[in-house]
Parts: C-alpha cells; structure tokens; sequence
C-alpha cells in the first residue's frame, strides 16, 4: 500500500512538472509563465520528495529539510523575479 502511495505521489509530481512546463507555450506575459512554472515545478518537487520519503523513511530528516528549501527558496526566488520585472515594466512606463 505504502508502495501505491509512494508511486502515486511521483506519478502526481511528474505531472506537475509537465504541465508547467507545457504553460511555457502559450500566449500568455512572461511573468504569467513564470508564476505558473514555479508554483508547478514547486508542488511537483514536492510531491517528488514527498513519495521518496515514503520509500526511505530512515532519511526523513534529509527529505524533510529538501522540502522546507525547495519552500523557503522557490517562493523567494519567484518574489525576486516578480519585483525585477515590475521594475524593468514601471522603468520602460517612465523613459518610453
């Protein structure tokens, strides 16, 4: 059972990982693309990390520690990249 679980937890990660990437294709703003990547490559991650801890319950402090970064980092990072580029969008409003 904790097999099923484990299989069905990286199965639900690779799908998430798919369809952000799928998102990079449309016609959509850069910035709509990046949210929609981070937010799915996050949840994939962990949902990834999420199923190995069900395999190796022995190296749940490792696994737990790789899903507090992958939180902690993807939202700051995707919160630098949204300030950068309503930056660069308010700079061009202003010299254009």
């Amino acid at each position: 059972m904790i097999d099923l679980l484990s299989y069905f937890c990286v199965g639900v990660g690779l799908i998430f990982w798919f369809w952000g990437t799928s998102s990079l294709l449309g016609g959509r703003s850069v910035l709509f693309k990046l949210h929609n990547l981070t937010v799915s490559d996050t949840l994939g991650s962990i949902a990834i990390i999420f199923g190995l801890l069900l395999q190796r319950s022995r190296e749940f402090p490792l696994l737990l520690l790789a899903i507090l970064s992958l939180m902690l980092w993807n939202t700051m990072l995707g919160y630098v990249l949204a300030n950068c580029s309503s930056r660069q969008i308010v700079g061009r409003k202003f010299n254009g």
